[in-house]
């Protein structure tokens, strides 16, 4: 079976990281979208929320698991039996930086093989980064997340306005 991992922070989960779920989804027997636990950041969502968010967001897709994690990506991986690391890409700077990354885990353990998915044209420009921009200023996300993480954040700002 061909069980692949794809990690990141998710806060929020944007249309960008649905359409890399959904169309790794279909590269694979399994697919673990894998949240991470960062320490070392401040989320604007709890690890259980973004879990939960992404379960929501992913249950029309019958071979897709969310799992939370902390650590490295490669042990995680290993942790579940799979040996690929889905990472999407936007563009030339995403591709630098993960470039590395892909070359880091492979000599972290040379079993690791990382698949880049480019995002699609109309997902290219934004980020959880400028979601979360452009809500501090009132801006229209609607096209950049999915229905439920929408009213997640939107309730999430005036709690905390």
């Amino acid at each position: 079976m061909r069980k692949a991992v794809y990690p990141g922070s998710f806060d929020p989960a944007t249309n960008g990281h649905l359409d890399i779920i959904t169309r790794s989804a279909k590269l694979v027997d399994k697919l673990v979208v894998a949240v991470l636990d960062n320490t070392s950041k401040v989320p604007l969502f709890s690890v259980e929320e973004r879990v939960e968010q992404l379960k929501e967001i992913t249950k029309h897709l019958p071979n897709v698991e969310v799992m939370s994690f902390s650590g490295l990506t490669v042990d995680f991986a290993k942790s579940i039996n799979s040996n690929i690391i889905i990472r999407g890409l936007r563009g030339v700077t995403d591709f630098s930086y993960e470039f590395q990354m892909a070359l880091t885990n492979r000599s972290l353990d040379n079993e690791i093989e990382t698949l880049f998915v480019s995002a699609d044209t109309q997902y290219l420009f934004f980020s959880s980064s400028i979601v979360k921009e452009l809500l501090s200023f009132d801006g229209n996300i609607k096209n950049m997340v999915p229905k439920v993480v929408e009213e997640a954040l939107y309730k999430k700002i005036k709690t905390r306005g």
